[in-house]
């Protein structure tokens, strides 16, 4: 297992970031967000969803536990486990 931290300064830097990503994401691949309320955790899902090829909005988990995305290259489940 490799841990890889990055630093983004702000949402668009953040979203980038998760976008690069997902463009490079496998298949079975997992990726842990771990962060305060507001640090932009969904702000990168909704890029790495891009990065797989997700259309329509990306939301976050928190009142439904999961959200599931389908539309894109690979399927995207993205979890609240707060």
């Amino acid at each position: 297992m490799t841990d890889m931290i990055y630093e983004t300064e702000g949402p668009e830097e953040t979203r980038e970031l998760g976008r690069r990503l997902g463009e490079e994401a496998g298949a079975g691949t997992v990726y842990c967000l771990e962060g305060d309320l507001g640090v932009g955790k969904t702000v990168f899902t909704q890029g790495f969803a891009r990065g797989l090829g997700v259309q329509g909005p990306v939301n976050s988990p928190t009142f439904t536990i999961l959200q599931q995305y389908e539309d894109g290259r690979l399927p995207m489940y993205h979890f609240d486990a707060y």
